[in-house]
């Protein structure tokens, strides 16, 4: 992929990063499932709200990790207008050499492009009024200048970092400092004063301006994310990055690598209703609440409760007289927090991680780029799931050493290949695969296949599968 730095003007780019895990949102955000990737609010996820709302600027350039990449590629198809660039990060190296890389795939776009990166899992109510500051901040970053947006504090938050600022006109600051999270002291403070907001963590700036200002202070990223992208390969719609160049960059925020030592940073104050949405007590305060401020999701039943959250994904959640509690309930895991430590559900996160536990990355229900399927039961030779295909997709042609399958199909039309044979199953017909059987299930149809799975055998893992052939690329 060639690299060019002609002197042009000059697209106007959307990045979106969509690789953090959102653990704070755990057990609903989970690694193999984060935040962005769910409907936390309104109709659409987070990544396709932070996608419609640039909706009117070029084409987007996504990042996202190997795992996620056939769920975003599923979610963008449906809001993209344009086809979107997904660049492949094969380790996370934090943001600022992210951007790099995506710096170089819009250079390759236009030698002028001027980027507008965002995390894809942040919340604004206001569009119209966050347009107006990225129009601002887009005509500051002309100027070879490094924009970020400071969010008007509504209160002494403790959970996000702060900006200092010297106020230039109505629209533009002069970054003075970045601050990291307070206590609950010095955040009155710095609302108090006045000349503080919040960092939001979005910015405006010229492809070449980042990659120039990044090369002065760590030219080794540069140099690595360059090498990266010029050895990058296309796979199916993806932007594949190689491990090993990629893997030498340095793990460092932007805000680390440029915009606490440069002096070309500026502010756009933001007033629209911005969240991260970075635990449960911030979900609590964006949601609609009944008039004593109780947030349900769910089938739920509340008796005077208060000042609470309660979300219920399937089974019916009561709650009688509590008050200032977040409770969440999952298929395989139930959380019970105070309001105020809701913080602290990494720590948490941090257990699982120790004890090696499924939950801490994935939920009961597995997403696959050919639909999903749900593990309803299981014993120590036996394992039921329920298995959705969406239409005109398959699984891989492939086979198991430790373990037969038998299918029921629920609805759709299954057509499997089993050894050299195909069969066509209707409703309430089923099939058995037996142990050391190559096989293949597909949805011919137009509408979702869903079929009922048991499996038996000595051992029930998902690393038993010898794949053939698979359409995802996968091995």
């Amino acid at each position: 992929m060639s690299v060019s730095f002609d002197k042009q003007s000059s697209k106007v780019i959307p990045v979106i990063l969509s690789g953090g895990s959102g653990t704070r949102l755990w057990p609903k955000s989970r690694k193999a499932y984060p935040k962005q990737l769910h409907k936390l609010y309104g109709e659409y996820t987070m990544l396709q709200h932070t996608v419609k709302r640039v909706g009117h600027l070029s084409a987007p350039i996504v990042i996202c990790n190997d795992s996620q990449r056939f769920m975003v590629a599923d979610q963008l198809s449906h809001v993209c207008v344009e086809k979107p660039t997904i660049l492949l990060e094969p380790v996370g190296r934090n943001t600022a050499p992210a951007i790099a890389l995506a710096a170089f795939a819009a250079i390759d776009q236009d030698p002028g492009a001027i980027l507008c990166v965002f995390p894809a899992d942040h919340m604004i109510k206001d569009v119209e009024s966050f347009n107006c500051a990225l129009s601002a901040a887009v005509e500051v970053a002309r100027e070879e200048k490094i924009v970020t947006f400071g969010v008007i504090p509504s209160s002494p938050e403790i959970g996000y970092g702060y900006i200092r600022s010297e106020k230039l006109d109505v629209n533009v600051h002069k970054v003075l400092e970045f601050k990291e999270k307070p206590d609950r002291e010095k955040a009155c403070e710095y609302v108090k004063s006045g000349e503080y907001a919040w960092n939001s963590g979005m910015f405006v700036v010229k492809a070449k301006c980042y990659l120039d200002q990044l090369k002065k202070y760590h030219p080794e990223i540069v140099d690595h994310a360059h090498s990266s992208y010029s050895k990058a390969e296309c796979d199916l719609d993806f932007v594949r990055v190689p491990f090993d160049e990629f893997s030498r960059c340095e793990d460092i925020s932007i805000d680390y690598a440029i915009m606490e030592k440069t002096d070309e940073a500026y502010l756009v104050p933001l007033d629209c209703g911005w969240s991260d949405l970075g635990d449960w007590n911030a979900m609590w305060q964006v949601s609609e609440k009944s008039g004593d401020g109780v947030a349900s999701l769910g089938d739920v039943i509340s008796l005077d409760c208060s000042d609470s959250f309660l979300h219920a994904e399937k089974k019916l959640l009561v709650a009688i007289g509590v008050k200032d509690l977040v409770v969440v309930d999952t298929d395989d895991a139930l959380l019970i927090a105070n309001r105020g430590d809701t913080q602290r559900v990494k720590e948490v996160v941090d257990k699982l991680g120790a004890g090696n536990r499924s939950e801490l990355a994935s939920h009961r229900k597995v997403h696959r780029p050919w639909g999903s399927y749900d593990s309803i039961d299981s014993g120590d030779r036996y394992q039921v799931k329920c298995i959705e295909v969406k239409p005109g997709e398959s699984l891989s042609l492939q086979m198991h050493h430790h373990r037969a399958e038998h299918w029921i199909v629920v609805t759709g039309t299954a057509l499997v290949q089993k050894g050299d044979k195909e069969v066509l199953l209707t409703e309430n017909q089923s099939i058995y695969i037996p142990l050391g059987e190559k096989h293949r299930l597909s949805n011919p149809g137009k509408l979702p296949l869903q079929l009922i799975e048991v499996q038996s055998g000595s051992y029930l893992g998902e690393d038993d599968i010898v794949r053939y052939e698979d359409g995802y690329g996968r091995v």
